[in-house]
């Protein structure tokens, strides 16, 4: 009969596997929940700069969805972007591609007033709303919000 040894490499390979088990098995049921939990990316776009919104606000935002980086992306329109965007075309058509891979998108009313654009944004498929409360409301939960 051949006698079998489990060398060093061996036994560290179990010890390893049975840590990593162990680890999962006693995660509290918080750790548990937060795992499973949707993670919530929301992009706050403020600035009138269009350099900003083609070569960081948009490409990130699109990639953050497209590549699951986060489950759910929202960009927001505040300020002087919204300005921006009821004007500029090449930006309307990356704003469309973002609503198409399932970026959700929604601009601040009083601010979409104030520059009389608020029809504008909504034929572009932007939700147009107050959005004071609401923004609070995410800083208040799980989204992580950035703000250009």
């Amino acid at each position: 009969m051949k006698k079998m040894t489990l060398g060093a490499a061996g036994l560290l390979c179990i010890i390893a596997v049975a840590a990593g088990w162990l680890a999962q098995t006693s995660a509290t049921p918080a750790q548990q929940e937060s795992s499973m939990e949707t993670s919530k990316l929301g992009v706050v776009w403020t600035s009138g700069d269009r350099d900003v919104a083609l070569k960081m606000v948009f490409m990130y935002t699109l990639n953050a969805k497209r590549r699951s980086w986060f489950d759910d992306v929202r960009l927001v329109v505040w300020g002087p972007s919204a300005k921006l965007l009821s004007v500029d075309e090449e930006l309307q058509e990356e704003v469309a591609r973002m609503k198409e891979a399932g970026v959700e998108l929604v601009a601040c009313k009083a601010c979409s007033d104030s520059y009389g654009i608020s029809e504008e944004l909504e034929a572009l498929g932007v939700e147009v709303k107050y959005m004071g409360v609401e923004l609070s409301d995410m800083l208040k939960q799980d989204w992580k919000v950035v703000t250009f």
